[in-house]
């Protein structure tokens, strides 16, 4: 059954000039920023927003996407080091690390700070970013899969994938075969983004302020949270814990979602109150009658 195991051995930089490399990893987060943006930017027109509102919420949570995942990975996984020498947030970055947790805080305060600057409803934007959220993941999950990085255990599983780059110099038959927890997180996503997408293009959730946003974080992290039983933890401190620092981190986004999606279906009972066609004025009647 072993048949349909992947041997892995992808070249992660797709350009190294006199040392300065440009990573296909680098492309997927271009990728993920500038598709959000343009689908942002297609609700916007879709809804009549002013273009204004795209540009300035592109800007805000793109930085707070980059800012919030780089400092996320410092503060969640490895604290001591970057609080002994916190300049290499920065000048470490091309040494990799980067959290999806701290970029989902990071967007969502580029989501408030932007509603702010373009006045509209925070649940607006917080929702058409939902949508976005999943498939920019995948992306970025696919970068991960080109720097065989976060792979997942030993697996004698027929899909499984031989990461050769983790094994350098190993002959293809010594090298085990893992679970590609990547390629699993991507297809969660994508699925969870399409069904949004749907959602919001056929029915009337989007209506239903917050609904969505909820579903989302519901949709991304219930399934990382699962995902992570089958994968290598990433730092050393985690082997001993019962859940892994992905899974705490992920269960608070999951209640806050669930508490979301209640909120909002029970705070329009019925027809969404945007739905709902404005009380008729009844215009009194002239009680005198004029004649020619």
């Amino acid at each position: 059954m072993n048949f349909l195991t992947v041997v892995w051995d992808f070249d992660p930089t797709l350009i190294n000039i006199g040392g300065f490399e440009i990573r296909w990893y680098s492309l997927t987060w271009v990728a993920a920023l500038l598709f959000g943006g343009w689908l942002f930017s297609y609700f916007c027109k879709r809804e009549g927003k002013p273009q204004e509102v795209s540009d300035t919420a592109f800007l805000y949570i793109a930085l707070g996407t980059i800012i919030g995942a780089r400092v996320g990975h410092c503060l969640f996984y490895e604290p001591m080091e970057y609080l002994r020498e916190p300049w290499k947030i920065i000048t470490g970055i091309r040494d990799g690390g980067l959290a999806s947790h701290g970029a989902t805080i990071g967007i969502l305060l580029g989501i408030w700070l932007s509603s702010r600057k373009n006045k509209v409803s925070v649940w607006w934007t917080a929702d058409r970013l939902g949508i976005i959220a999943p498939l920019s993941g995948a992306m970025i999950r696919f970068g991960n899969l080109f720097n065989s990085e976060i792979i997942g255990n030993q697996t004698t599983m027929p899909w499984g994938f031989k990461f050769m780059r983790l094994y350098p110099n190993w002959p293809v038959d010594k090298v085990p075969a893992c679970h590609p927890t990547q390629l699993y997180e991507a297809l969660c996503y994508i699925i969870c983004f399409i069904v949004l997408f749907l959602l919001y293009r056929n029915t009337k959730i989007a209506k239903r302020e917050g609904f969505i946003f909820g579903a989302a974080l519901v949709g991304i992290f219930l399934p990382r949270f699962f995902i992570e039983f089958v994968k290598i933890n990433q730092v050393a401190f985690e082997e001993g814990m019962t859940l892994n620092m992905g899974q705490w981190l992920s269960v608070p986004f999951v209640l806050v979602g669930t508490a979301v999606m209640i909120w909002s279906w029970y705070r329009y009972k019925g027809e969404p109150v945007a739905a709902q066609s404005a009380p008729s004025v009844k215009t009194p009647k002239n009680k005198r009658h004029f004649k020619k």
